[in-house]
């Protein structure tokens, strides 16, 4: 199993929308990805809490796949690539982690 971790720092206000509507954007629309790419064990997105004691990033995603070939399948999957061009607009940064579990 693959388990694939990405967060993002999102810009304060980006797209005509706050870093907060930007955040449940992303969430919705990765969250739906779950229905249309098979290869997508488990996914969960959160937003960080805004009450937070330090400085963190904005948007966690925690998600499984059964191989390195079925994340691919989803890191290049058409739905998938339409998310992720939405978030390459309103991000700052970006911290990822693949391993084997």
């Amino acid at each position: 199993m693959i388990k694939h971790i990405v967060l993002f720092e999102l810009a304060e206000n980006a797209e005509g929308k706050t870093k907060a509507e930007n955040a449940e954007i992303i969430k919705r629309d990765l969250e739906k990805l779950k229905d249309v790419i098979p290869q997508i064990l488990k996914i969960e997105v959160g937003i960080n809490t805004p009450d937070a004691p330090e400085i963190n990033y904005d948007v966690a995603i925690y998600s499984e796949f059964a191989s390195m070939e079925d994340l691919d399948i989803y890191t290049h999957h058409p739905e998938h690539r339409k998310v992720a061009a939405y978030v390459s607009k309103v991000r700052t940064a970006r911290a990822c982690v693949d391993y084997k579990a």
